[in-house]
């Protein structure tokens, strides 16, 4: 496996950072899940701009520009010989010294690594999964902003350990008012009499590009979609519930909590969107070639 990391391709075994890199030491950096399908990089554009807000929002300043990265990231899909995966990118702080202060790191790393990925296992996607919901709650906006895709992801770990620990594999995030934020690394949508609904941002949701994806498709489908607040009872009572993200693209769910969520199987709503989602994916992208 070819590995980019600042400025040039290596080796996978040669791909390495230092022990002093605040990225390591702090999880002080940003990063970015993108999918690419039959050699075209799903919505890289939108994925690009994002990794720059988030470095913003951190007062990381980024030392190449986005057409650069988005080169980079191609050369990088490439140099694998990959046709259909999934690239992680990962800008950290840079190499410093022992103590919190990042004006003392030197220059900001990025590295890029371009791989195939499973989430979940396939049987998921085509009987929906089980959800559990978290005792970790989402931080709040004054502790460190949703929409920063920060390297700082113990608090997602912690309550993905939790979901897998009740007996499911992906978990519910609450915020601190009760409310669902999202999943340790997936949005949720709930379907309740045809109308699609999803948590607003403003409920500690990560505004991801697969959730901007689906509003499109409901849109175009025809589908009502809406933005609000979502209780546990919500989806507990919903018709059908699904979750959406990069790595794990639309997959549904089928319980939370030991609750069978609509019918228990895959609705009709999800599954016209998921069709429409895969449809997208094969004519739209950035083409590698």
């Amino acid at each position: 496996m070819k590995i980019w990391l600042d400025g040039e391709l290596v080796d996978e075994a040669n791909a390495k950072i230092s022990v002093f890199d605040h990225g390591l030491l702090y999880g002080d950096g940003v990063f970015e899940g993108i999918r690419f399908y039959e050699r075209r990089v799903f919505r890289l554009e939108e994925h690009i701009k994002r990794l720059y807000d988030s470095a913003k929002a951190i007062l990381l300043k980024m030392p190449w520009s986005e057409q650069e990265v988005i080169d980079a990231t191609l050369e990088t899909i490439r140099a694998n010989g990959l046709d259909n995966g999934y690239v992680r990118l990962v800008v950290t702080r840079g190499t410093g010294t022992l103590g919190l202060n990042p004006m003392l790191c030197e220059t900001p790393s990025m590295f890029i690594i371009a791989s195939t990925i499973t989430l979940y296992p396939e049987e998921n996607y085509k009987k929906g999964m089980a959800l559990a919901t978290c005792a970790t709650r989402r931080p709040a906006p004054a502790a460190l902003m949703p929409q920063v895709k920060s390297l700082n992801y113990l608090n997602n770990v912690m309550a993905k350990v939790e979901a897998i620990q009740a007996g499911a594999l992906e978990g519910v995030m609450l915020n601190e008012q009760g409310y669902v934020a999202e999943c340790t690394g997936d949005n949720l949508f709930i379907v309740k009499g045809g109308v699609v609904i999803t948590p607003p941002v403003s409920d500690g949701a990560l505004d991801g590009i697969t959730r901007q994806v689906i509003i499109e498709l409901a849109a175009e489908n025809g589908i009502e979609c809406v933005e609000k607040s979502v209780t546990r009872y919500d989806i507990f009572t919903c018709d059908e519930c699904f979750l959406t993200g990069s790595a794990a693209e639309v997959i549904p769910v089928a319980s939370l909590d030991g609750r069978t969520v609509g019918s228990g199987e895959p609705g009709p709503v999800t599954l016209k969107l998921i069709e429409a989602f895969h449809a997208l994916t094969l004519k739209s992208g950035t083409p590698l070639d």
